[in-house]
């Protein structure tokens, strides 16, 4: 029970610090003013049960002494009370819905924002590695379905069990009293003396619950772990298939599309098993709380009855009576009605608050590295780790003066591109000093084109609006792209359609479109043939030396060290790890540079 008591503690701090944001935000008097309109609504909703209740006892009295005239008076009564009571239900309705929807989109662009700022999404794969590889870690999996789905279903269930629970809270003080009156004492003899109980049905109706209550938590108890697993084989599963779709060329070449049916059934018959095992626990669930529910409907009847046939209750007090310990035993059985819905939301919690503690960690500013802007481009002491902890690049100090053009080689596994990432700021696991140049643009091996319109790929991520038509068929022709200058407005899925020397070349159709005074490339040209990849260069060294800027680059082929005139090498430190260490030196090749 401790464990239980310390258990509900940690889930009602994590909704606490979940929630407490919203309503401390700049949304925070409109998003009270609506929650304090609901329970106000709450509120009035049970009070017009407890007339309701009232009403049962006068129109079922009538019934039984046939007096038409109350009969009639009642009916019109009820009229006006059912009348009211929908006006609140529709409302609370409505407003519940409004509620749950401003929260919603105030916290996905909370999210949104905190996972794209920072470069956060791109640090959160990162950091997978490390984490799958800590023991009791956990990896931040599917960040796409906690604010696309969890934050949705967290705002939805929060609000409907809070409210719930108000309800019920309220419902049990309004309809206790009104049940203890009615009920009367129980008197029984025990060894020779008489005994009483006073409010006899309010007991019953606390022992019924409470063994209810009981018996469901232990019954549904492994509904929390297999609402959990769900999600994550559901969205494991969806993200191979999204994989499936993104690598569809690679995958079609390879002849891989039978693995990767092997690999999708895989997944989806752990997301079967998952989904039978849910299936078996909320059958026995459902088992016992629907005979909880049945009983509950005669319950109060049997216990009742003897007053009721001794003549010491009328009808219309008999009724009132099963109203009232219907209210109070359904306040008592909230845990027993919500249970599978509690496990639902609780799931849903702990994913939203763990995705929310790896946002955390990785704002942290990162120990012991410090950026700065000034000119050219400088590391001091800079040292590399892999996302587990293993070295890769020791303290090395190295400087690009304005005007020079640095090649950066090594064995494969080195760290170039790791190191390329530092320069941009990426790389989190660094220690040391890194100064960049104010204008500069970074170009990967791999560039991403959004789908849609291509005068929008090639802006990418400035708006096309910025560029005339003329700007952006000019970045076409310097990116040896000419062909493509007239579907500057065509729609597509850029990213499968074009070649890789094509994508490669829109991304380096950004740089002479933009203009940079720097230029940063990794193996930006590796899909090119080596005339169109020498042609590219030329043209991006006048692009540099015009603007008064530098270039460096990571590539592989030996004709491109006479595009460069200094060189950073990788150099593997003696020892049985794979540890490097960065050398600067003059090229080889700078009296031949074109």
């Amino acid at each position: 029970m401790l464990q239980q008591l310390k258990s509900f503690s940690a889930v009602t701090a994590r909704v606490w610090a979940l929630s407490l944001p919203y309503f401390k935000s700049e949304e925070r008097w409109k998003a009270r003013g609506l929650l304090a309109a609901i329970v106000g609504l709450n509120l009035a909703a049970v009070f017009m049960l407890v007339q309701i209740n009232e009403w049962n006892r006068v129109f079922y009295d009538a019934l039984q002494n046939k007096q038409a005239d109350v009969f009639w008076q009642q009916l019109g009564r009820f009229a006006v009370l059912a009348a009211v009571y929908i006006v609140i239900a529709v409302y609370k309705f409505y407003l519940t819905q409004w509620l749950e929807l401003q929260w919603r989109r105030w916290m996905t662009r909370h999210y949104l924002q905190r996972w794209l700022g920072q470069h956060l999404f791109y640090r959160l794969e990162l950091s997978r590695f490390a984490r799958a590889h800590a023991q009791g870690a956990t990896s931040p999996d599917n960040p796409d379905q906690r604010i696309q789905e969890d934050v949705n279903l967290f705002t939805s269930a929060s609000i409907s069990l809070s409210m719930g629970l108000l309800n019920a809270a309220v419902t049990l003080a309004s309809f206790v009293g009104i049940l203890w009156g009615l009920s009367g004492s129980f008197g029984f003899s025990w060894q020779g003396s008489d005994y009483s109980i006073p409010g006899f049905m309010v007991w019953m109706a606390v022992l019924y619950c409470v063994a209810g209550s009981v018996a469901t938590h232990y019954i549904g108890r492994p509904l929390i772990a297999l609402n959990f697993g769900q999600q994550k084989l559901e969205a494991d599963f969806r993200s191979h298939m999204g994989r499936v779709r993104e690598y569809s060329e690679s995958i079609a070449l390879d002849r891989g599309a039978a693995v990767e049916n092997q690999q999708l059934d895989l997944r989806f018959s752990h997301v079967m098993r998952n989904t039978l095992d849910l299936m078996r626990a909320q059958k026995r669930l459902i088992w016992f709380t629907t005979f909880f529910g049945q009983a509950a409907v005669v319950f109060p009847f049997i216990v009742a009855a003897p007053r009721f046939f001794s003549g010491a209750i009328q009808l219309g007090e008999l009724m009132q009576i099963a109203s009232a310990f219907d209210r109070v035993q359904g306040s008592l059985s909230w845990l027993v009605d919500n249970y599978d819905s509690l496990a639902g939301w609780r799931a849903t919690t702990e994913r939203l608050a763990s995705f929310e503690e790896n946002l955390n960690a990785q704002e942290a500013p990162t120990q012991g590295l410090t950026t700065q802007t000034g000119e050219g481009l400088r590391v001091d002491r800079l040292s590399l780790t892999l996302p587990d902890g293993a070295p890769l690049l020791a303290a090395s100090s190295a400087q690009v003066a304005t005007g020079a053009r640095v090649l950066l080689q090594g064995p494969s596994g080195s760290g170039k591109s790791s190191l390329f990432r530092a320069l941009a700021g990426l790389w989190p696991y660094a220690q040391g000093s890194i100064t960049q140049p104010a204008d500069v643009m970074f170009i990967p091996q791999k560039p991403y084109l959004p789908n849609g319109r291509l005068r929008d790929a090639l802006a990418y991520p400035e708006v096309a609006s910025r560029y005339d038509d003329a700007q952006l068929r000019e970045a076409l022709a310097q990116a040896l792209l000419p062909h493509l200058g007239d579907a500057l407005d065509q729609e597509d899925a850029w990213s499968q359609k074009l070649s890789g020397g094509e994508q490669q070349r829109l991304a380096l159709a950004r740089v002479f479109l933009k203009q940079p005074a720097w230029v940063m490339a990794d193996e930006a040209t590796s899909a090119l043939d080596e005339a169109s990849e020498q042609l590219i260069y030329q043209r991006l060294l006048a692009l540099t030396q015009r603007r008064g800027g530098g270039l460096v680059s990571i590539a592989h082929r030996p004709a491109l060290a006479a595009f460069h005139d200094h060189r950073w090498q990788l150099e593997p430190l003696p020892g049985p790890g794979r540890e490097f260490r960065l050398v600067s030196a003059a090229a080889e090749a700078a009296q031949s540079t074109p």
